[in-house]
This record gives structure tokens, sequence and C-alpha cells, in this order.
């Protein structure tokens, strides 16, 4: 099971509600109107983006006539959603759509996650990071690079904690010959991943695409993540990255392209010991 997180809960909340109304038939406009509040705030509650007082949920389960048993549930996805996150703390740091992609990663079962071009945030060294970061662009300021790596350092606790979420990687063989922060820094850090590999084999795998495939989508494409949760209800979700933007999806065609993507790219890659074989190798040239 993965940890309680309040945006997986607010969302989960967010979700029954909607079908329930859409199921009875209800417009979100009637629905408003009967529960004293506005339709804006209604649909926000049922995206998973504001928090619902306790009576507005009383009122709601009310309208949609739940059983006592899923009105029970429904409240305590309420008490999960109020509780405060560690990454409410860098609020002042990232965009709401980054916080909220925090947590549901914090509550994800499992990962996939492709990048062509660096190891993944979850797999990096301090040093890799704070490299990465300082490259991030003119809109990041000196002073915030260590609250950001912070954040990064933070996030990681997910592959190594009492509930480690199951992670699996591909990237290309670029992102293992790319000296981000110089040579010192990335053979520390390859080293990590071999660490990590050797440390992690039930929850961790990590698949090399070699500069000898052939073309695939997900090549010079952005770096995506594909999140996956214990609950049934809750559908996989997309997050993208790209050098200007970030965007959360949830669309089913739009999810399905990125895993179609993936499991092209995870087709072409190595296989594990062989994705293993090459990090040590490179390094070794490194050191």
């Amino acid at each position: 099971m993965a940890p309680s997180s309040p945006t997986v809960a607010s969302w989960e909340l967010g979700l029954r509600l909607r079908e329930r109304r859409e199921l009875m038939g209800l417009t979100a406009q009637a629905v408003a109107k009967r529960s004293g509040c506005t339709q804006g705030y209604l649909s926000e509650v049922e995206r998973g983006k504001t928090k619902i007082a306790e009576e507005r949920l009383a009122a709601l389960t009310e309208i949609y006539e739940f059983h006592r048993d899923e009105a029970e549930e429904l409240a305590a996805l309420r008490r999960d959603a109020n509780q405060r996150p560690w990454w409410n703390s860098y609020s002042a740091l990232f965009s709401d759509d980054l916080l909220r992609f925090f947590g549901y990663e914090h509550g994800a079962e499992s990962c996939r996650a492709y990048d062509g071009g660096l190891v993944p945030g979850l797999l990096q060294t301090e040093d890799y990071a704070r490299a990465v970061i300082r490259g991030g662009g003119p809109n990041i300021r000196l002073a915030e690079v260590d609250r950001r790596v912070e954040a990064r350092m933070q996030r990681k606790q997910r592959l190594t904690g009492p509930t480690p979420i199951h992670y699996t990687a591909v990237i290309n063989e670029a992102v293992l010959r790319q000296h981000v922060g110089g040579p010192r820094v990335l053979a520390d850090q390859l080293t990590y991943l071999v660490d990590m590999i050797e440390s992690c084999p039930d929850t961790l795998d990590l698949r090399v695409v070699p500069f000898t495939a052939d073309a695939y989508h997900a090549l010079g494409g952005s770096t995506f993540y594909l999140l996956d949760f214990a609950s049934s209800r809750l559908p996989t979700l997309v997050w993208q990255e790209t050098v200007t933007s970030t965007d959360l999806i949830d669309h089913y065609m739009r999810v399905r392209e990125y895993d179609l993507a993936y499991s092209q790219a995870a087709t072409l890659a190595l296989s594990a010991a062989d994705s293993l074989a090459l990090i040590r190798l490179i390094a070794k040239e490194l050191l």
C-alpha cells in the first residue's frame, strides 16, 4: 500500500461525488443550488482542487442518497484530504500543478518514468540534482536552489520508505553520457544508480535504450511519468514536462498514447542485467 496522500484523497473524493451526481442525472448547477454553494465551487471539489467542509459534504451525501457505509468512506477521504502534507512547505517555490504532482507521486502505488535526457528525479543524487536545477533556466534564482534540491531529496523517500513505490524507469543511453555537473558528479550518479538497483531489486527496474536501437515514438520527446494507484476507482495519470511547461493528464485517450509510447521504448531497451552492466561500464570509464 502507498502512504496516505491528501492530494490523492481529495481527487478520489471529487471523482466519487461527480460520478454519483452524473449517475443520478443531476446537473452541477442544480446540485450547487440545493446545497447552497456555487457551481464553480462544486466543480473545483469534483476536480479535487478544493477542500470541502464537513457540513457541505454531509449535504451532498444526502442529496446523492449515499448509503451509510459509502458516506463514511467519503468522510474518511475528506479527513485525509485535510491533512497537511510535506510539500505544502514548498508552496512558494513550485506551481500548483507541480505540487499536485508531488501529492499524486507520494500516494501512487507504481510509477513508470521515461526520460531521454536526464536521470529521473527520484533517482538523482544531491549533487546531480543541484546541477540540473542550476541549469533549469533564468527563472530559478540561486537562493532557491537549495530548497528545490531539498524538496527533490524529500520525494526520494518513496523509493526506500516502509511502503516503497514500484518504480520502473526507461532512459536513453545519452542520459548516462551527458556530463551533468561534470564527470565526477556523473560518475557518482551512475554509481548511485548501481547501488539503488542492487538494493531495491523488488521495487526498482531501470532500463536503458541503447544508441543502437531504432527510432521510437518517445525519442526526442518530453519527459513523462505514468502514475498508477492502489484504488481501482482511480485511473492512470500522466505527468509531462517540457522546456516551458508541465501538464497533468487524465484524459483516457491521451494517457493511452503515453502508455503505448512507454511500452514501445521499454521493448527496445536492454534487459535489466544488460542495463546494469552498461551503467557500470560507463561509470568505470569516468573514474
